[in-house]
């Protein structure tokens, strides 16, 4: 074999490798931040974080979301926590199934070391239920929550309930009825569940407003809830995020586009010294 062909199965080899071994790299990139973290903080942190992520050759988007595989992996964190050391959660996350989501959240609300849950950017739906059982949310300026109002199907629960509320039921066919009928149930469960998250931290007329705020359908799901608004509701929230969070976001990176949608130099951007001085000596 020529030194050609060497050169060629030496660059081939490396482009086969390389995606695998940047992977690794950025893998241990996270978990000596993660470390880092645990140590400045004497905390637990656990990362629950969703990506769209491309499946196969083909490139089809797939939409991650909260699901029993991660509720078996955070009760499993919390579990190997001592009951002393509080819980650092990072949720970025579309929101998820109603039962993973609130396994975890009554895991995190049950864990007696004190909990704060941190949203660097959004914690929609599931995420905003796990956010709930949380002592606090921690959210950056511009992070936003959302309603956990169920969704039966395609449909909203509270939107089904409309109908029926609104036509005579003898207009009404029997599926929407049904679906009515299971909607009612779990707009109830769902406000018990918030409620349970919240009692004994927040008094118990507040916990149950807040309860029936999220759960009745007063917004659509994908409304955002901002830190203002989230204030405004009563929540315990807080907009300090340290900005170790902000970094260890930047370590799962949206799998790369073909041509990416948003660029920018990389690097910290500051007003010039001396640019007031001399656009007032102009």
């Amino acid at each position: 074999m020529d030194v050609l062909s060497l050169l060629w199965f030496a660059l081939i080899f490396f482009t086969m490798v390389q995606p695998a071994l940047q992977r690794r790299m950025l893998e241990w990139e996270r978990q000596r931040w993660i470390e880092r973290i645990e140590h400045q903080r004497g905390s637990r942190v656990i990362v629950l974080v969703h990506r769209q992520e491309s499946m196969g050759l083909l490139g089809f988007p797939i939409m991650r979301y909260i699901d029993v595989t991660d509720s078996e992996e955070v009760l499993r964190a919390i579990e190997l926590t001592d009951p002393q050391v509080p819980i650092d959660l990072v949720l970025h996350t579309p929101g998820g199934l109603v039962l993973a989501s609130l396994q975890i959240a009554r895991a995190l609300r049950r864990h007696p070391g004190g909990t704060r849950v941190i949203v660097p950017h959004y914690a929609m739906s599931g995420g905003t239920l796990i956010a709930l059982a949380a002592d606090e949310i921690i959210m950056s300026p511009h992070a936003v929550l959302g309603p956990v109002d169920p969704q039966i199907g395609q449909y909203p629960a509270a939107s089904l309930l409309a109908v029926i509320e609104k036509k005579p039921l003898s207009e009404v066919d029997d599926q929407t009825l049904i679906l009515a009928d299971v909607a009612r149930k779990a707009v109830q469960q769902l406000q018990d569940a918030v409620y349970e998250l919240l009692a004994g931290r927040y008094p118990a007329e507040q916990a149950r407003e807040l309860a029936r705020k999220l759960s009745e359908g007063r917004w659509t799901h994908d409304y955002p809830i901002t830190y203002e608004q989230a204030k405004e509701l009563g929540l315990r929230v807080r907009c300090d995020i340290p900005k170790e969070f902000l970094h260890l976001m930047a370590l799962y990176p949206q799998p790369v586009r073909h041509q990416p949608g948003v660029e920018y130099l990389p690097i910290p951007r500051y007003r010039e010294r001396g640019s007031e001085h001399r656009r007032q000596g102009e």
